[in-house]
């Protein structure tokens, strides 16, 4: 009865914030140009040319974005076949219940003040107060466009948490810091470095400069998961009693190797697809720095791996090439070719390292590598703009041009972002932990969270197939059925047990009397 009274609180709350939004938005017709005839002109114009060429170049870039969670959703190899379904959940929900939590909240909280198009003038240092849902004067094909790019930004950012809370996390408490980080933590953060905040205007060098988001995306996201994989603990099996880890393999390698070529090719649009700008000849330059560190992060992990284990590791290639790409999405724009692989082949590295780090050290369970993949790559990334850039591109003048103010500025910047993030995901999750119930029972994470949560699993069995020992597969599960119907029934003539029901295991179960406390009838 709880569980119904709860949803019928939900329907009702969803059906006032609906009534809320028509009476916000009924009657509001002011715009500023939804045609786009003001914007490219009555006649072909060279101008009016001009804004089309670069209005489709940024919409193909927010179109190779969206492509981008597949890839993640396809990482999900990583993960065990049980729960397969409840991660590509995550990655779907994120892309469509972010999307809208970013477009209620998040842009305008990001770009109000920003000035970047038409209905975003109001706003200070701190964060935005223009722009939201797109009403008024931000009606307008600029104004949208931008949304639609900076919208696929920010779901990237909350699909990078999903990885490291995989297979223990309650689909409530995801949906709860899927709205924050949409809402507010991303947007926020971007405001000060890509709306016109304090940070972008810091008196050294050029100012924080984050090109396509080392630090907005990646170390907000990579911060926010290793804050998450914290507080939930690792999954049953990890560890040992005395520490040591256990490798818990994935299921499916061709997802990863697939879904790691669709997230580069995505990139394109996430790094290029940054200069807002066809006409801006420098996207050359972007993308293929931005295919060279990915290239670098891969190849130095295949000659890692195969001098240490004797193995080429297809994983952990693939988690050097994300590596490689985290890393140089912010100094992409501002650096040389041969600084790009060096920006790589240093992101691999830092990648392999901060895996033994995170999981042997710090006994911190992360399935698929987000924590070394996105934060700590989102880190260098940012560092390597004031180490690397030559000062040809935006007058960003990094160390080897002799000078280290904008080095100085990109280490507030990624200190910020890391405490922002720290301090939010700390909190955050240690709230739903405490009051909401933040994980899973036992009995739902040994059985998977597809069936329980979704109600189906990603793979359902098919009559006909059969174990590796050539059993039928229904058969096996038959005999374990009646196998535990035989043990509860023995249960259940003990004396010295009564029949409770354990919330840590999700089911009834026949416990122990205390001495001196009569069995329940």
């Amino acid at each position: 009865m709880k569980d119904v009274s709860n949803k019928i609180k939900t329907s009702l709350w969803l059906l006032l914030i609906t009534i809320g939004v028509l009476i916000l938005t009924l009657g509001n017709v002011e715009a500023s140009d939804p045609t786009g005839i003001a914007t490219y002109g009555a006649s072909d114009s060279v101008a009016g040319l001009k804004y089309a060429v670069n209005f489709s170049w940024t919409l193909l870039g927010a179109f190779l974005v969206f492509i981008m969670q597949a890839g993640f959703a396809l990482l999900g190899g990583f993960l065990r076949q049980k729960n397969m379904l409840s991660y590509m959940a995550h990655c779907f929900i994120d892309a469509t219940f972010g999307a809208m939590v970013f477009y209620f909240i998040g842009f305008g909280l990001m770009f109000g003040g920003s000035k970047l198009a038409p209905g975003l003038e109001n706003g200070s240092s701190i964060f935005g107060c223009d722009g939201f849902m797109l009403l008024g004067k931000a009606y307008d094909v600029q104004t949208i466009m931008l949304w639609l790019f900076q919208m696929v930004f920010a779901t990237k950012t909350v699909s990078i948490i999903a990885g490291a809370v995989a297979e223990r996390l309650k689909f409530g408490a995801y949906l709860t810091y899927s709205f924050f980080v949409c809402g507010i933590i991303y947007p926020i953060y971007g405001h000060w470095v890509w709306g016109g905040g304090w940070l972008s205007t810091l008196p050294f060098g050029s100012g924080v400069k984050d090109f396509a988001g080392c630090a907005c995306v990646h170390t907000i996201g990579g911060i926010l998961a290793l804050v998450g994989a914290w507080v939930l603990g690792p999954r049953k099996g990890k560890y040992n009693p005395d520490g040591t880890a256990n490798p818990i393999p994935g299921h499916n390698m061709v997802f990863v190797v697939i879904g790691t070529i669709l997230l580069a090719f995505g990139w394109f649009g996430f790094n290029a697809g940054s200069t807002l700008a066809a006409t801006d000849l420098r996207i050359s330059i972007i993308a293929s720095n931005t295919f060279i560190a990915a290239a670098a992060g891969a190849s130095i992990m295949l000659f890692y791996t195969w001098a240490t284990t004797g193995y080429i590791d297809v994983a952990f290639i693939c988690n050097g090439a994300l590596a490689g790409l985290v890393a140089i999405t912010a100094p992409c724009a501002y650096v040389a070719p041969w600084a790009a692989v060096v920006i790589g082949v240093l992101a691999g590295l830092a990648m392999r390292g901060t895996v033994w780090l995170v999981e042997v050290k710090m006994k911190i369970d992360d399935p698929l590598g987000a924590v070394a993949v996105h934060a700590t790559n989102g880190i260098w990334g940012m560092l390597a703009v004031g180490l690397f850039a030559d000062g040809t591109y935006g007058g960003v003048n990094g160390l080897i041009t002799g000078s280290g103010w904008q080095l100085l500025a990109q280490f507030i910047g990624t200190v910020v972002a890391m405490a922002w993030a720290f301090a939010w995901g700390f909190g955050l999750f240690a709230i739903m932990k405490y009051h909401l119930n933040l994980r899973v029972s036992d009995l739902v994470e040994s059985e998977g969270l597809d069936t329980h949560i979704h109600g189906s699993p990603c793979y359902p069995v098919e009559s006909g197939l059969v174990t590796l020992s050539g059993i039928p597969v229904e058969e096996v599960r038959r005999e374990e059925e009646v196998q535990i119907s035989l043990l509860e029934r023995a249960l259940s003539k003990d004396a010295t047990r009564e029949k409770i029901y354990s919330e840590k295991l999700g089911r009834w179960v026949y416990a122990l009397v205390k001495p001196g406390k009569t069995p329940k009838k």
